[in-house]
Formats: C-alpha cells, sequence, structure tokens
C-alpha cells in the first residue's frame, strides 16, 4: 500500500514538473523580430515614376541669372516750398501731367501782400537815394566853387552811399518776397503719370511737405543685385532678356551702369538694366532673366536634384535597383532653352549619362536601399 501512494505521489510531482516546463518555454512563434527581419521590412522605397529624372544632354541658356523690380529712372516728388493752405489740388493717381503744368497753389494772399509791402520800402529807398544824389551833387558844385569845405561834401557822400545800400536790401526783400509768391505755385518738374498723393485741398501744409509723385515709364530699368563673382562677369553695354511680371514674352535690356561700391552686409554689387519700354510695364513689376545668356550643350540635371549637406555636392541615384550617392563636378547653370521661364538646371559631371538620378524632394536617403518605381497617376 505504502508503495502505491509513493507511486502516485512521484507521478503526480513529474506531471507538475512537465507542465511548468511547458508552460515557461519561450515559443518560437512568439520570439521578437530580429534585426534581419526588420531589415527585409524596411529596406526599400517606393518612389513615382516623375520622381526620376534621366541624365541626358540638354541645351542650357547660360548667363549671369538676375531679378528684382522695375523702377522709373526719372521720378519726383512735388512739395511744397512755402507754408499755407492747399488750394486748386484736383489731380488723382493715374493722371497725366506735363512738365512745367501747375498742378495747385498755396492761398497767395499772404505772399502777395509781402511782396507790395517789400515793393514800396523799395520805393521808399529809391526816393532817398535820390535826394542823397541832389544833395551830394550840389555840395560837389560848392566845393569847386570854394563856398564849402571838403569835409560836408565828405558827408553828402557818406549819405548817398547808405541811401544807396538800404535801397538794394529793400530791393532784395523785394525779390525774396516775389520768390516766395512763385513759389506758392506748385508745378510738375517732369512729364509723367501721378503716382501717389500726399496732401489734400484745402489742407494747412508745412514747407517741404509731399503734394504728389509723379513717374516717368518712358524710361524704366532693373536694379538688380548680384554677387561679387557674378559681378566680375558684368559689363556695360552686354544685352539680357527678361521675364516681366504678367507680360507674355521677353523683354529686351542692356546693362546701363554699375554700382562702384559694395553693398555693406550682404557684399553684393547693384548693376542697373535699362528696359525697353512696352505696354503694360508700370513700376514695382517683378522682372528675371540672364545677361549676356548663350546656349550650351550638356549632360545636365535640374539644380534642385544635387544635394549639398556635405563638402562636395553629389546626387542619389538608383543603379541596379539601389540607392547610390555619387560626388559630382557642376558647371554652367541656367534655364533650360525650350523653357526659359522654367526651373534652374546645371552641367554635372562624373555620372554615367543614362543615369536614373531620385528628385531633391525626396531627402537623403541611404546608400543601398532598394528603389521600387510606381507608376505615376494618370498612367
Amino acid at each position: 500500500m505504502k508503495i502505491v501512494k509513493w507511486a502516485l505521489a512521484t507521478g503526480v510531482v513529474l506531471a507538475l514538473v512537465m507542465w511548468g516546463g511547458s508552460k515557461w518555454r519561450p515559443s518560437a512563434s512568439t520570439s521578437p523580430p530580429t534585426s534581419a527581419s526588420k531589415a527585409t521590412q524596411t529596406d526599400h522605397i517606393e518612389v513615382a515614376a516623375t520622381d526620376v529624372v534621366p541624365l541626358k544632354e540638354q541645351t542650357l541658356a547660360e548667363g549671369v541669372p538676375v531679378s528684382g523690380t522695375l523702377r522709373a529712372v526719372q521720378s519726383a516728388w512735388v512739395k511744397a516750398r512755402v507754408a499755407g493752405e492747399l488750394q486748386g489740388f484736383s489731380l488723382r493717381e493715374g493722371d497725366g501731367v506735363k512738365a512745367g503744368q501747375i498742378i495747385g497753389r498755396i492761398d497767395p494772399t499772404e505772399f502777395e501782400r509781402r511782396l507790395r509791402q517789400s515793393q514800396e520800402q523799395a520805393e521808399a529807398a529809391k526816393a532817398q537815394v535820390d535826394i542823397a544824389q541832389k544833395q551830394y551833387d550840389n555840395n560837389n558844385a560848392l566845393v569847386q566853387q570854394g563856398f564849402i569845405s571838403k569835409t560836408a561834401l565828405d558827408t553828402s557822400l557818406f549819405n548817398l552811399q547808405s541811401a544807396q545800400a538800404t535801397l538794394r536790401a529793400a530791393q532784395a526783400g523785394a525779390d525774396v518776397a516775389r520768390k516766395s509768391l512763385e513759389d506758392s505755385v506748385l508745378k510738375a518738374p517732369i512729364s509723367g503719370w501721378v503716382s501717389s498723393r500726399g496732401a489734400q485741398n484745402g489742407e494747412r501744409l508745412a514747407i517741404d511737405t509731399k503734394v504728389l509723385e509723379i513717374v516717368d515709364l518712358s524710361q524704366l530699368e532693373l536694379e538688380a543685385s548680384l554677387s561679387p563673382a557674378d559681378a566680375a562677369r558684368v559689363r556695360v553695354g552686354q544685352m539680357a532678356r527678361l521675364q516681366i511680371e504678367g507680360l507674355n514674352g521677353s523683354v529686351p535690356a542692356q546693362v546701363s551702369r554699375i554700382n562702384p561700391n559694395v553693398q555693406s552686409g550682404s557684399r553684393n554689387v547693384l548693376a542697373y538694366l535699362k528696359v525697353t519700354p512696352q505696354p503694360g510695364m508700370r513700376q514695382g513689376l517683378f522682372a528675371q532673366g540672364q545677361i549676356g545668356a548663350s546656349e550650351t550643350r550638356a549632360l545636365a540635371l535640374p539644380l534642385s536634384t544635387l544635394r549639398t549637406d556635405q563638402s562636395v555636392p553629389y546626387v542619389q541615384w538608383v543603379n541596379t535597383g539601389l540607392v547610390n550617392h555619387t560626388q559630382v563636378k557642376v558647371g554652367v547653370r541656367g534655364p533650360l532653352v525650350s523653357e526659359p521661364d522654367g526651373e534652374t538646371w546645371v552641367q554635372v559631371e562624373g555620372l554615367p549619362a543614362g543615369s536614373n538620378v531620385l528628385a531633391g524632394h525626396l531627402g537623403r536617403l541611404r546608400e543601398g536601399l532598394s528603389v521600387r518605381t510606381t507608376a505615376s497617376k494618370g498612367n
């Protein structure tokens, strides 16, 4: 009986041990994924066909790129030269004016009265000169006859010279009053178009208050900021082709001036391009183009495909289905001749012709990553 109980107890213990071992043994199906399985899941990338740019020969428009806004070569602000109330001012933005045209007046009442006062003072001074002149002439005759001394003649001469000086001062005061009266009339200094108003009719103006701005649209220029390297390639007289905001086609231009100084801070150089006037041109329109453009045939890629996060530019391209990083040497850059308004392309060396280069917006991809190309939408 004891032997049977011992055998049963031993069997129970062995069963518990076997059950516990099977419970805590890790299962192959629940084991954590290995690094190899992870790599299998993330070792490729899918890109659209439009994200791959084949390297092939392109015709580039080579030149110095420029951009900026158009401005009038001649523009002027009409300012109040005297203080007073603005009258007869009716011009509005967009109105045309001619040089010398009267555009308004400052109330002339005060200036007319000052001029009259100065003229009366000048007349009084002239009368005193006449009296002093007659006295001097009489004394001079008496001295010749010996009736009076030379001292009396000197005194009359002094009085005459004093009266003449007073007359000149009065005449100068009259000239100043006349000039103020003339300045009360506001005239256009140049021919052109009204671009902005700085005052309203009936407003009391101080001296140098801006009343009206006039721009001459018959002469426009582009002020372009160039890097020192580009400025060294530009010469006065060089021709350029510009694309101007809102206008179809290109517009010819010519380098007319180059600033001899560099700008503080940016260290750039300002160049000024005279633009051939075209219908629809306005001051402030944005323009861009190239100076001295010529055509170059070369293996080229969009500038956006170049990566510059390393010391030497490189591109990401697909070789046997894998991402490769290859350093390249860049050359001529510019838009395609067939697409003058398109993006900038650049000549590259160091990559086989026909290579499939990945677009720049994909970001930096790990070298060796598998690439799968999917059909673009609409295909």
